[in-house]
C-alpha cells in the first residue's frame, strides 16, 4: 500500500486517456503504469449484474446504436432530474450487454483506434483483475444513480455488499457516491472500507431533492456533518483552484483535513480542453499542455488520493 504521507493514484476509470474506459485493457494498463487503485463506475442490468460504465446509458461507450437487434430498446428516460434518450443498462440482461463492443467516449479527443476491440465487464471481472495482478491494490467503487435504481427494483446497495462479500476489506475498499443515501447503506449491509461523498461544483444531491446543495456540504459545518458518517471526500478539481488570472488553490483540503475527512478530487487529465486556461499549450484541444504545472498544483493542496486518466504522468509528478 502507499504510505499515507503520499496521495493514491487512482486510475480513473482505468487508464482511459489511452484506452476506452472501463475495459479490461485499460485497467490492465492503468495496473502497469502503476496505479495505486482503480475507479469503476457501477450500474446494473435488467437481470441484477453490476456492469462497469460511466452511465446507465450506454450509446455513447458501446456499439448499441449500430445494433440492429437492440434497436426496440431505445427509450426516453429521466434520470436523476435529467431527460435522456438511448439505451439503458437497465433494460438489457447480462447476456445481450456481453454482446456490445466498447467504444471511445471522447473520439474527438482520444481517437478510435481500439473501438469495438473490446467488450464490457462486470464488477466481477475487475476483481479478478485485480487479484490477478499480485501486489496490494485498492477497488475505488462509484454506485451511480443509486435513487433511480432503487426505483425500479434494482437495489445497488444490496448488488453491491453481495458481490463483495468474501473479497472487501478495510484496506482495499473505497465505496464513493454522489448520493449519502447508498453509502449509508452500503454501509448497514457491513461493507468493510472507507465510504466517500462526492461533490461537484454546482447542483445538489439526486437523494436529497430538498437537501443541502453540494456547496452547503462544503461549508465548515456541513463538512463536520459529513464527518458523522462518511470518511472522505471528493471534489471536482475546479473546487481546489481559484482559475481568477495566476491560477493558486484553495483552502478546501486543509478545511477537510479539519474536519476529520480524507479528500479526493478529480480528474487529472493532461489534454488542454481539461487543464485550466493559463495551463494550456496552442489552440488543439486534444494537445497535451502543461499538464505537469497543474497537476503538481493540484497535489500541493495535500490531497489523499487523485483520479487520473492518465495515471502514469500523475505518478511522475507524485513521486518526483
Amino acid at each position: 500500500m502507499v504510505p499515507r504521507d503520499r496521495p493514491i493514484v487512482i486510475g480513473h476509470r482505468g487508464a482511459s486517456g489511452y484506452r476506452p474506459e472501463h475495459t479490461r485493457a485499460a485497467y490492465e494498463l492503468a495496473f502497469e503504469l502503476g496505479a495505486d487503485a482503480v475507479e469503476p463506475d457501477i450500474v446494473a442490468s435488467k437481470d441484477g449484474v453490476l456492469v462497469l460504465r460511466h452511465e446507465n446509458e450506454i450509446s455513447g461507450t458501446t456499439d448499441v446504436a449500430a445494433r440492429p437487434e437492440f434497436a426496440h430498446l431505445r427509450a426516453t428516460k429521466t434520470i436523476d432530474g435529467h431527460a435522456l434518450t438511448g439505451w439503458f443498462t437497465e433494460d438489457f440482461t447480462w447476456a445481450q450487454l456481453a454482446t456490445l463492443r466498447a467504444t471511445e467516449r471522447l473520439p474527438e479527443l482520444r481517437g478510435t483506434e481500439f473501438d469495438g476491440q473490446f467488450g464490457i465487464l462486470r464488477l466481477s471481472d475487475l476483481l479478478e483483475i485485480i487479484d490477478a495482478e499480485g501486489r496490494p491494490l485498492i477497488l475505488v467503487a462509484e454506485i451511480k444513480h443509486a435513487t433511480y435504481f432503487d426505483s425500479i427494483g434494482l437495489p445497488l446497495a444490496d448488488l453491491v455488499a453481495e458481490s463483495l462479500a468474501g473479497w472487501a476489506t478495510h484496506e482495499n475498499l473505497i465505496v464513493e457516491s454522489f448520493e449519502q443515501t447508498v453509502l449509508r447503506q452500503v454501509r448497514e449491509r457491513g461493507v468493510p472500507g472507507r465510504t466517500v461523498f462526492l461533490a461537484e461544483a454546482s447542483g445538489s444531491p439526486a437523494d436529497a431533492e430538498h437537501g443541502p446543495s453540494y456547496a452547503e456540504h462544503l461549508t465548515d459545518a456541513g463538512l463536520a456533518r459529513l464527518a458523522d458518517e462518511v470518511d472522505g471526500v471528493s471534489v471536482d478539481k475546479k473546487l481546489l483552484l481559484d482559475a481568477r488570472g495566476t491560477v493558486t488553490t484553495t483552502d478546501l483540503v486543509d478545511r477537510a483535513h479539519d474536519a476529520g475527512l480524507e479528500a479526493y478530487t478529480w480528474t487529472l487529465r493532461a489534454e488542454n480542453r481539461f487543464l485550466a486556461p493559463s495551463f494550456r499549450l496552442g489552440s488543439d484541444p486534444a494537445a497535451f499542455g502543461d499538464w505537469r504545472a497543474e497537476f503538481d498544483l493540484i497535489l500541493s493542496t495535500g490531497v489523499d488520493g487523485v483520479f487520473a486518466d492518465q495515471p502514469d504522468l500523475a505518478l511522475q509528478a507524485r513521486d518526483a
